[in-house]
């Protein structure tokens, strides 16, 4: 009965998918085939993924959304890192995509610019439109130190007075300067220059002076109220490069010499910075007669006659001295008179005549001056000090050495002197010395294998991934896939394939052994035997089979053997 109910059960039961698959030997192995080819192709695809790349870093909220809606415009996949802290793609994509995103205008670095007077509300205040202008000043400002190279981010304070009508209450601009400067870059004194007049250039009446410029880490980078006056950057790098310059010369004379290494030069210039301006006026006495410039001259002339043979003249004790010794003028005196020759005794018979005569010349001349206007910039030598030192000339192949002559020495001597512009007046000094240089033994360099040379290392790194996933998915395919699908489909494994030999002596057994089941039929107690060990395979297949319909479907089951107990009873 119990028979008859598992063959009913057995006979009305739907074909499941085991039983499909079963039917159908090659779909298991067209699965298996696919879910292979499959993981390889995801631990290719896993192996191939791209390396990812910071794009931009401390981004503010603003930038990051705007940033990120791009991207996805662009199909360019992003991820985040640090959390949330840098959004990164695709190492080969970030040229582009920061090129698509500077075209944007992205990122803003969140400051704003004069962009923000754009949407001026009606009835502003003139504190807010100051505010405002101020801000978009400092935007403006920060962007463009933004664009140097060694500058992550900048912020610009500027502190603005309110103008006013009297001078002495009147303030000056001040403005300061926080720069965040990239990571391992640094910033030179130029470059601080630089900022700071393009800074005082953009805001009126605004004092290079006036502007304090600080890093991320707290250093004062401008030099405006550090106190040191009088110490300039550029004059130290002036210096340095008259010193080197003069070194090379020196060297690059005596290296066909000597030999390549064989020299050393040392420079020490003494530059004199100061600017003199020099103004000299010179006087100098009148020349000659014929070559003197007369600037004016004026004369006067007086005669006064009279009748009789009287003497004329001022009454009194004057008139009774001589007159004084003429001075012949350095020009021509005009031709005398009458009256004038009668006064001085020229006349045969003064009694003719009686009258004075008065004439007087003033000549003025031009003063001979001169003027000269000089002006001496700074960066002159004022003094040199050259010290060099030459090694000793080297004897053979066999490594002696041996001192230069004098001639030879006088000879490098000579030749410095030329190549410095040597200059006793001014205090130049020279000193040539001829000694031997020690030698370093400098360690061989170390060739390293094959096997360990970095480049080939990280391809056989590169190969042995590669490798390892091939080995790992053969590995389960034969020990976990293959195997799981042959005990849930039932598949036996296809004989052994044997030699000609082996099938033949296969095929003499089993012909001798039907020879000898011919040969000798079976007793009844066998054939009683045979049949019992048939009676229990089928039954341990009929309670396997009762177990796993119990197994996988209970409710089934459970309905059956109420069936059976409600007939029993």
């Amino acid at each position: 009965m119990t028979g008859d109910s598992e063959q009913g059960l057995g006979a009305n039961k739907p074909a499941s998918l085991i039983d499909q698959l079963r039917a159908n030997p090659r779909l298991p192995l067209m699965l298996a085939a696919s879910a292979a080819i499959a993981a390889i192709a995801a631990l290719t695809l896993w192996t191939r993924a791209p390396d990812y790349g910071v794009l931009y870093s401390n981004l503010s909220n603003r930038d990051g959304g705007e940033i990120i809606a791009s991207l996805q415009q662009m199909n360019i996949p992003y991820k985040f890192a640090n959390g949330g802290g840098a959004l990164m793609v695709a190492a080969d994509k970030i040229p582009e995509a920061r090129l698509k995103l500077a075209a944007q205008g992205l990122p803003k670095g969140g400051s704003v610019g004069f962009e923000l007077m754009d949407n001026q509300k009606f009835g502003t205040s003139q504190f807010a439109e100051q505010v405002n202008y101020q801000r978009a000043l400092e935007g403006e400002l920060a962007r463009s130190i933004n664009s140097i190279s060694a500058v992550e981010s900048a912020r610009v304070h500027l502190a603005l007075p309110k103008p006013s009508l009297f001078v002495r209450d009147q303030k000056s601009p001040s403005a300061s300067v926080i720069l965040t400067l990239q990571r391992g870059r640094s910033i030179d004194e130029g470059q601080i220059n630089a900022i700071v007049h393009l800074i005082s250039s953009s805001v009126p009446e605004l004092s290079a002076k006036s502007i304090t410029v600080v890093d991320q880490a707290g250093n004062l980078l401008s030099a405006a109220n550090s106190g040191t006056r009088g110490l300039d950057v550029s004059q130290l790098k002036y210096a340095q490069q008259i010193e080197q310059g003069y070194m090379q010369r020196i060297e690059a004379i005596l290296a066909p010499i000597v030999g390549a290494g064989n020299v050393h030069a040392q420079v020490t210039a003494s530059i004199d910075f100061a600017v003199v301006e020099n103004t000299d006026e010179k006087y100098r006495p009148n020349q000659d007669a014929g070559t003197s410039a007369i600037r004016s001259q004026q004369s006067t002339e007086s005669t006064q006659q009279g009748a009789g043979g009287g003497i004329g003249g001022v009454p009194g004790a004057l008139t009774n001295q001589p007159g004084a010794t003429p001075v012949a003028p350095i020009v021509a005196a005009p031709p005398l008179s009458a009256a004038s020759a009668a006064a001085a005794g020229q006349l045969k018979n003064p009694t003719d005549l009686s009258g004075s005569v008065r004439k007087d010349t003033t000549i003025n001349y031009e003063v001979d001056r001169s003027i000269r206007h000089s002006t001496q910039s700074g960066g002159g030598i004022k003094r040199l000090s050259v010290a060099v030192v030459v090694n000793y000339r080297g004897i053979g192949n066999a490594g002696k050495t041996a001192a230069l002559s004098d001639i030879e020495l006088e000879q490098i001597n000579n030749l410095v002197k030329e190549a410095m512009g040597y200059n006793a007046e001014r205090g130049d000094s020279l000193n040539v010395v001829n000694s031997q240089f020690l030698v370093t033994k400098t360690e061989p360099e170390i060739v390293l294998p094959i096997w360990r040379q970095p480049v080939n290392v990280a391809m056989a790194m590169d190969a042995g991934k590669y490798l390892l996933i091939g080995l790992l998915g053969l590995y389960l395919w034969f020990a976990a896939l293959r195997p799981l699908l042959r005990l849930h489909l039932g598949i036996t494994p296809a004989p052994a394939k044997t030699t000609k030999k082996g099938a033949a002596k296969a095929a003499a057994e089993a012909k001798a052994n039907a020879l000898t089941a011919q040969a000798a039929p079976l007793t009844p107690e066998q054939l009683a035997a045979e049949a019992r060990k048939r009676d229990e395979a089928r039954e341990m297949e009929n309670t396997k089979y009762a177990q796993d319909i119990a197994v996988k479907e209970p409710m089934m089951v459970a309905m059956l053997i109420k069936g059976w107990m409600e007939k029993n009873e």
